[in-house]
This record gives C-alpha cells, sequence and structure tokens, in this order.
C-alpha cells in the first residue's frame, strides 16, 4: 500500500487550479454569451414592462400571423436541411467510398469548414449580387441562353430563395457530419455481404443505411435547427418581405409600430424551445449511431 507524502499532495493540489485555468476563457464566453443571454430571454418571456410575472406573452403566440411565421419558418428548415442532407451525403459519399481522386478530400473538407460558417450579410449580399433580380447568373441566363428566372417563378426574396440560399451553408455542415460516419463504415462489412451474395444495393439497404440511418435523422435535426435559429441572413437577405419568425423577432425586439419586446421574448423562447427539441434529438441519435460504428 502506498501512501501519498505531503509533498506530492501539494503538488496535484497546485496543478488542479491550474489545469481548470485552461477552459476558464471558455466558460466565461458560455456564461457571457450564451447562458446569461439565454435566462434573461426566458425570463422575459414571463415578465411584463413592469416585471411582474405574467403568461400573456406566452398567450400572445397564439395569434394568426406568428403561427403563420413559425409554420413557415418549419417549412423553409425542413426544406434546406432534407435538400442539405440529401446533397450533401451524395457528396461526402462520393469523396469517401467512391472512386473519386483522394486529392479532392482535403480541400472539399476545408470548404466546407468555411462555408458552414458563412452567413448573415455577406452571404445574402452574395446570392443577391449572383441570383438577385439583375445578379450575374440571372442576367446571363436572360440574355445569353434566354431562360428568364423571374418568369419561371425563381424568386431570391421568397420561400424557396431563401431555401436556396440556406443550402450555402447546409450543404457543407452535413457534409462535415456524414464524413466520420461514412468513415466508419467497416470494409469487412461489405465484404462479408459481398460473400454472402449480397449486391452493392442490397449491402447499402440492409447494412450501410441501417447503421448510418441514426447519423441521417441527428444530422437532419441538426441542420433544421442551424436553419431555423438563422437570423442575420434571412433579415439581410429579404428583408420584411417574408413573414418567418427571425424577422419578426427581430421587428418586435428594435421597437416597430406596435413593437413588443416581452412578446419578442417570448418569440425567441419559442424559438430556443424548438431547436433544443432538435438539438437534443440530434445528440440522443448522434450517440446511438457512435455505438454501432466503435
Amino acid at each position: 500500500m502506498t501512501t501519498q507524502t505531503p509533498t506530492a499532495s501539494k503538488t496535484i493540489m497546485s496543478r488542479l487550479p491550474l489545469n481548470w485555468l485552461g477552459v476558464a476563457p471558455f466558460a466565461l464566453f458560455v456564461t457571457l454569451f450564451l447562458f446569461l443571454p439565454t435566462m434573461n430571454i426566458v425570463i422575459g418571456a414571463f415578465q411584463n414592462p413592469a416585471g411582474e410575472f405574467t403568461l400573456a406573452n406566452i398567450q400572445g403566440l397564439n395569434t394568426p400571423s406568428i403561427i403563420s411565421a413559425y409554420w413557415i419558418s418549419i417549412k423553409i428548415s425542413l426544406a434546406s436541411a432534407l435538400l442539405g442532407c440529401l446533397v450533401g451525403f451524395s457528396v461526402a459519399a462520393a469523396v469517401t467510398l467512391g472512386g473519386l481522386p483522394k486529392w479532392i478530400r482535403s480541400p472539399l473538407l476545408t470548404f466546407s469548414g468555411v462555408a458552414s460558417n458563412f452567413a448573415g450579410v455577406p452571404l445574402a449580399f452574395a446570392f443577391l449580387a449572383t441570383l438577385g433580380p439583375i445578379g450575374l447568373v440571372t442576367v446571363f441566363l436572360r440574355t445569353q441562353i434566354g431562360i428568364d428566372l423571374r418568369s419561371l417563378g425563381f424568386n431570391l426574396l421568397s420561400f424557396w430563395g431563401l431555401t436556396v440560399t440556406y443550402l450555402f451553408f447546409q450543404i457543407p455542415l452535413m457534409i462535415l457530419i456524414i464524413t466520420p460516419a461514412l468513415d466508419g463504415l467497416k470494409r469487412e462489412w461489405r465484404e462479408a455481404a459481398s460473400i454472402l451474395g449480397a449486391s452493392g444495393f442490397q449491402y447499402w439497404r440492409l447494412v450501410a443505411f441501417p447503421i448510418l440511418f441514426p447519423s441521417l435523422l441527428g444530422t437532419l435535426a441538426l441542420l433544421f435547427a442551424n436553419s431555423f435559429g438563422a437570423v442575420a441572413t434571412a433579415i439581410a437577405l429579404t428583408g420584411s418581405s417574408l413573414n418567418i419568425v427571425p424577422i419578426l423577432l427581430f421587428a418586435q425586439i428594435r421597437g416597430d409600430v406596435l413593437g413588443d419586446p416581452h412578446l419578442g421574448y417570448a418569440l425567441a423562447f419559442g424559438m430556443i424551445v424548438v431547436t433544443g427539441i432538435a438539438n437534443t434529438i440530434y445528440i440522443w441519435l448522434r450517440a446511438r449511431s457512435e455505438r454501432w460504428l466503435k
């Protein structure tokens, strides 16, 4: 049996605070810019201007315009998440499991890391300059090929316009998340399926997709939350022309005509609930997938 000397105990105790100092900036950042603002929103959603407890703000969400805004936001988030999952999975599978040159993978993942965080005013400006009414691609298609996107019903300041814009960061995020899951598919599983006479389609339907399914659903939930919480891009791109929750929230907090900051807190609280549920689903499904891929 060994015993620690007083000197060794003091050394261990002195190291622990120093080790914790490494995560102190992160803890401070999370507290100041995530935890405290979130708690302020939650508390403000249940207060009136006098600071008294009330449920009127939550009840105020049950109005046709706000319900419509939530519904449109959910549809945009779901559409961009589904398309982002489909395209992102196809790209990641082609690079990871397909026959593409290996040198493509590193630049693709690097670009995905940058593009998944590219949002807000720069992204809105980029799409307006590209697919806007006088954007580069819009003018080129109309003058050189004879295709008028406006006559075909495409408008960047609309449901599908915002959805296409969101895909710029949704697809790269899907690539970043699903690539490790695809790397986790063991070669032995494919070889065993081939030995047993399974075709490539049967392998994907009976082996690969059931294993990847929790990761796919989890990533879908994460992309949904990522799109639902996007504020700056929607405001910079569409202004007030599209009735979605982030724009309605911005109008309430900014104090437009009939603006009500506490109703804005309630709107933000509803967004926290929706994104919280989506992120909880993602974490749960991701844990289930990691158990299969270990």
